[in-house]
């Protein structure tokens, strides 16, 4: 390998646009063994890597990579696992451009060692050559209860109970996962992929019950002086869509992204007719918003069967959210991206259906204080098209009812739950974390909130024997 080729990341296979569309397979096919080892070769092992302190978990990432580099696959996922309960969907859906790449001293002068897709390789074939689950300490007989089986509920289950806690996590959907299972589409991110997670997370000896809607079967004061448990984490996740508020938004045909994608994911519209729970999406569908969500809406669309995909954005390109990954899938697949345009109104046939949306153009002003570029309106520049169905996909407010059933949980304006630096909130051995904490993030970040939050409440619990 050449000084040149080093700056090079060795590229990752990709089912093609034309073959994709047409199905729900994954995407992006992951790296084969001599293409995961050329890029382990790429590693710089710095003597001060850069690369962990974007991690929101902690990996020892130089650890790892060399581990994979001669070959030592088992003790390399193992390494991975002392800090992450969840490495295969970490390595396809974690933002690593942002974070752990972000800081990788080779991308200061090519490409980033692709951490994320060698992640991704040494948890499938871990999964493929037999999972091996790590010795539990001794009972410690503290319970601990998880109020959501996302992300941060996973997270905080599988660290407790390593550590010789007793974890039930009560799951108000019928299947665990949260945004993991509902969310984030079989193209990205396999449900088989999401199953063994948690699969694992239950060997570890985490009970999780489903269709328990904490709030309403128990509240917290219940669980923590009814049913026994010493310590409660609640990581319910945002769910409620925001909408835009604007005249004919009741029309049908316009779906929130949350409702749209529950429907294609959780119960399965994309197995029609084998699942018979259709989503009808017409042949011109618009997207609203310019995030990971929208580019997954949009996506789905397509493969659903429309023939034209609009995401409509009020700012440009360069202020985009979305992974850049995602946006390049996106294009790769024919969805259309009309940036600097605002939806103002809907308008609907006479048997309450959404046929014509209007816009109107922007223009991004100087940058402010803050450093970001606000879109202004342009006057006379309104105008509609024509469209079958609209998927809003602009943000989601913070699940409400624990909010609304725990006396003395101390809450923002916005309606997330306060924590202090180690996750605990104003009641006494109650923690928090991930999206009801944050507002909507990423699913790492979820996951950094309930590692943190795992060695405060471990703490407690000690403290409390």
């Amino acid at each position: 390998m050449s000084k040149w080729d080093h700056l090079k990341a060795v590229p990752m296979p990709k089912q093609p646009p034309h073959v994709r569309i047409r199905n729900f397979d994954e995407v992006a096919l992951g790296y084969n063994e001599e293409q995961a080892l050329m890029e382990a070769e790429r590693c710089l092992q710095c003597v001060k890597p850069q690369c962990v302190l974007g991690c929101p978990v902690e990996i020892d990432i130089p650890v790892f990579i060399k581990l994979l580099r001669d070959g030592k696959f088992r003790e390399a996922i193992l390494k991975i696992k002392e800090k992450n309960n969840l490495p295969a969907i970490c390595g396809r859906v974690c933002p690593q451009e942002d974070q752990c790449q972000k800081n990788c001293l080779l991308g200061k002068r090519g490409d980033p060692v692709q951490i994320g897709r060698l992640e991704r390789f040494l948890a499938d074939w871990e999964r493929e050559h037999g999972v091996e689950i790590p010795e539990r300490l001794p009972s410690t007989c503290k319970r601990v209860a998880v109020i959501g089986a996302g992300p941060a509920g996973l997270t905080v289950a599988g660290d407790l109970a390593k550590l010789g806690h007793e974890v039930v996590i009560f799951e108000s959907l019928h299947e665990p996962g949260g945004v993991l299972t509902y969310g984030i589409p079989e193209f990205r991110l396999p449900k088989r992929i999401v199953q063994a997670e948690i699969n694992y997370i239950k060997k570890l000896g985490v009970t999780i019950k489903t269709d328990t809607l904490i709030g309403r079967l128990y509240t917290i004061p219940e669980l923590l002086k009814d049913e026994g448990f010493d310590a409660v984490f609640i990581g319910t996740g945002a769910g409620p869509p925001i909408f835009m508020g604007i005249p004919g938004e009741n029309l049908s045909g316009i779906y929130s992204a949350n409702e749209f994608l529950i429907r294609v994911n959780l119960m399965r519209s994309y197995l029609f007719p084998k699942w018979d729970t259709p989503i009808k999406v017409g042949n011109k569908v618009v997207v609203i918003g310019a995030g990971n969500v929208a580019m997954d809406a949009s996506r789905c669309a397509l493969r659903l069967g429309a023939k034209e995909v609009h995401i409509i954005y009020r700012r440009s390109r360069a202020e985009m959210p979305a992974r850049k990954e995602e946006v390049e899938n996106a294009e790769e697949e024919g969805v259309i991206f009309d940036f600097l345009t605002l939806p103002v109104a809907y308008y609907g046939d006479e048997k309450g259906w959404v046929k014509r949306m209007e816009c109107m153009k922007m223009q991004l002003s100087e940058p402010d204080e803050s450093g970001r570029r606000r879109p202004i309106p342009i006057k006379g520049s309104n105008f509609t098209m024509d469209i079958d169905t609209s998927i809003v996909a602009i943000g989601r407010k913070p699940n409400p009812l624990i909010q609304q059933t725990t006396p003395g949980l101390k809450v923002a304006e916005n309606g997330t739950i306060i924590v202090d630096e180690n996750m605990r909130t104003s009641i006494n051995g109650v923690y928090a974390g991930g999206d009801i904490v944050t507002g909507e993030a990423t699913v790492i970040s979820a996951m950094g909130a309930g590692k943190k939050a795992a060695k405060s409440i471990h703490e407690y619990l000690i403290k409390k024997s």
